[in-house]
């Protein structure tokens, strides 16, 4: 295994493992305590769930491996605070749509080869990659590891 191949599996190995904790809370955690905000006045945690699709859903367009599967998705749970939009996706369709995304995501992120994840993203031009080569897929899921821990955090006290 060279280092770039062991760079992408110990920062994928990290993905997998949030997703995986997250699945375990989300599998421990019933609709209704979804409905609770996470602190007083602070988001709920269908809120999160919704925030968390939406986000992800984002990761296929950022890393070239197709469209959006849930665009709706963009206006109740990315443009607009927790409770501005009345009419959300259920609990049971969100709990859904995190295991379908999941699996598609898995089986793209695992077919991506090792020296494609230093490539620029798509959300960053030729001349930015140029100058900033950091700016790759591969950091994309750092960033979108941390965002998930973050709010993996958060709903852990749903519990």
């Amino acid at each position: 295994m060279n280092n770039n191949q062991l760079v992408v599996k110990l920062i994928l190995d990290r993905w997998f493992a949030v997703i995986k904790s997250c699945d375990s809370l989300l599998d421990a955690v019933s609709d209704e305590q979804l409905q609770k905000e996470i602190a007083t006045g602070k988001n709920r945690g269908i809120y999160l769930l919704g925030h968390l699709i939406a986000v992800h859903d984002d990761l296929l367009r950022l890393l070239g491996l197709g469209e959006k599967m849930y665009p709706e998705l963009f206006e109740p749970f990315l443009k607009s605070p927790d409770k501005a939009v009345a009419d959300i996706p259920s609990a049971e369709t969100l709990r859904g749509y995190w295991k379908n995304q999941n699996e598609v995501l898995k089986e793209k992120l695992n077919s991506i080869q090792p020296e494609e994840w230093f490539t620029k993203h798509t959300a960053v031009s030729e001349e930015d990659f140029a100058k900033e080569p950091q700016r790759n897929k591969l950091n994309i899921i750092i960033t979108r590891t941390n965002h998930l821990s973050y709010h993996l955090g958060q709903l852990i006290l749903l519990k």
